[in-house]
C-alpha cells in the first residue's frame, strides 16, 4: 500500500516522464523485435537461409552504441526531451523503410540506421525519468521501465498473431511506423529533467575527459551489460524460430507462445524491481539470474505447448527480473554531467560486444539438426552464470544523488 500511494503522490509531470519513456522502450522494442518473427519468411524471399538474416540482427545491435554515444551527447547537451522526440521519430521512420527494402544488402543497411537510431533511445529515456522521480521509487519505476521491451515483443507478437498470414513481412514493418505517434504525448505532457535544468547554466565538461576519469566503472558496466545482452537476446531473438523450425508451430501458436513468454517477462522486471528497493540492485540481479538455471530444461527441451508455455513465462521472469534493475543501478553508477550517454553508451556498447548472438546460435542450431532449443540452453546457463559472478564483485550505489555532477565514487 505504501507503493501505491507514493506512486500517486508523484506530480503529473513525473507521472508523464514514466509514461512516455516506458511507452518509448515498448514502441522501441516493438520496431525491433518484429524482425525476430520474420526471419524464415524473409530468407525465403530473398533465397537464403536464416543464419543468414539473422546478421540483419547483428546489424542492428552493432549500429546501436554508436547512436548512444551520439544522442545521448546530445541530450546532455541539449535536453533529454527534445532528443528523445528526434530518437522515437527516426527509428519509426526505418522501421517503415525497411518494409521497401528490394534485397537483403538495402535490408541490412536500413536495420542499421534503425538500430543507430534505437540506440539513442534508452539511456535518454532511463535518465530523463530517474533524475525526476524520488529516490524511494526508483526500483519500481526501473522494473516499469525495463517492462517495456518485453511489452515490445508482447505487441509485436500479438501484431504477429493477427496480421502476418494477411499482411506479410513487409506490411509488418509498415506497422512500425506507428510508434512516431508517441511524439505527440512527449510534446504536449513531458517536462525537463531537472537534474539538467540545474546543470545547463554551469561550465560544459568533455565527455571524453569525463569517460576517462571514470574508466573503471566505465569497463565493470560494458562487460556487465555484454553479458547481460548475450542473457536477453540469447534468450528472447531465436524463440520465435525455435518453435517454427524446431517444433514446426505455425503463426498462431507462435505468436500466443511468444506472447505468454513476454508476460512472463513484464511479471519478472516489475516484481524485482520493487524487490531490489528492500535487498538492494545486487544483491536483487543475483537471485533472478540463478532463478533461470533451475528452469532451461523446462523452457528449452520441452516438447508440448503446454510445458513450453510454462517454461517460457518463468524463464523471462528470471531474465527480465534481472533486467528490472539495470536502468536505477546503470543511472546511479553513472557521473550526472554525462548521465544521459554513460548508462545507455555502456548498454549499447555491451550489444556490440554480443551482436552476433543470433547469428552464433543459428550456427550452433543449424550444425545440429536445427536443434534450436540446444543452441538456446547453452546461452543461457552460461550467462546467467557469468552476471551472477560478475555482479557481486560490482559497485552499488542504492539510492546515489542523481543531482550531482562529478565522478563517481570508487
Amino acid at each position: 500500500m505504501s507503493l501505491i500511494a507514493d506512486l500517486k503522490s508523484l506530480e503529473p509531470r513525473q507521472r508523464s516522464a514514466i509514461w512516455a519513456s516506458y511507452l518509448g522502450w515498448t514502441l522501441d522494442a516493438f520496431d525491433f523485435f518484429l524482425l525476430v518473427f520474420m526471419l524464415k519468411a524473409i530468407a525465403a524471399e530473398f533465397g537464403t537461409d536464416v543464419k543468414t538474416v539473422a546478421v540483419a540482427i547483428f546489424v542492428t545491435l552493432a549500429a546501436r552504441p554508436f547512436g548512444a554515444f551520439v544522442f545521448g551527447l546530445l541530450a546532455d547537451r541539449f535536453g533529454r526531451r527534445p532528443i528523445l522526440i528526434v530518437v522515437i521519430l527516426a527509428f519509426s521512420l526505418f522501421s517503415g523503410l525497411s518494409g521497401l527494402a528490394r534485397s537483403l544488402p538495402e535490408l541490412l543497411v536500413i536495420r542499421a540506421l534503425f538500430g543507430f537510431a534505437m540506440g539513442g533511445e534508452w539511456g535518454i529515456g532511463a535518465s530523463l525519468v530517474m533524475e525526476s522521480i524520488p529516490a524511494r521509487l526508483r526500483g519500481p519505476v526501473s522494473g516499469l521501465l525495463q517492462s517495456g521491451y518485453p511489452s515490445g515483443y508482447f505487441i509485436a507478437s500479438l501484431v504477429y498473431f493477427a496480421l502476418f498470414d494477411m499482411i506479410g513481412w513487409r506490411g509488418m514493418f509498415f506497422v512500425g511506423i506507428a510508434p512516431a505517434l508517441l511524439v505527440f504525448l512527449i510534446r504536449l505532457h513531458v517536462e525537463e529533467s531537472p537534474a539538467f535544468i540545474a546543470r545547463r547554466d554551469k561550465p560544459r565538461v568533455n565527455p571524453l575527459v569525463e569517460l576517462a576519469r571514470n574508466w573503471k566503472i566505465a569497463l565493470y558496466m560494458i562487460v556487465l551489460m555484454a553479458a547481460f545482452n548475450a542473457f536477453s537476446h540469447g534468450t528472447q531473438d531465436l524463440y520465435p524460430t525455435f518453435l517454427q523450425v524446431q517444433h514446426h508451430f505455425d503463426t498462431k501458436l507462435t505468436g500466443m507462445l511468444t506472447a505468454i513468454m513476454n508476460v512472463g517477462a513484464i511479471v519478472g522486471g516489475i516484481g524485482f524491481g520493487i524487490w531490489s528497493e528492500r535487498i538492494g540492485r545486487k544483491r536483487a540481479i543475483i537471485y533472478a539470474t540463478m532463478l533461470a538455471l533451475p528452469i532451461i530444461p523446462l523452457w528449452a527441451f520441452s516438447t508440448t505447448p503446454l510445458l513450453l508455455g510454462i517454461g517460457a513465462f518463468l524463464m523471462q521472469v528470471a531474465v527480465q527480473g534481472a533486467w528490472g534493475i539495470i536502468p536505477v543501478h546503470l543511472n546511479e553508477l553513472s557521473p550526472g554531467a554525462v548521465r544521459a550517454m554513460f548508462p545507455g553508451f555502456a548498454y549499447q556498447l555491451g550489444n556490440l560486444l554480443m551482436a552476433k548472438n543470433a547469428v552464433f546460435q543459428a550456427g550452433i542450431a543449424e550444425s545440429r539438426g536445427n536443434n534450436y532449443g540446444l543452441a538456446l540452453a547453452l546461452f543461457g546457463g552460461v550467462t546467467a552464470i557469468l552476471i551472477a559472478m560478475w555482479t557481486a564483485i560490482g559497485p552499488e550505489r542504492k539510492h546515489a544523488d542523481l543531482t550531482a555532477a562529478g565522478p563517481v565514487e570508487e
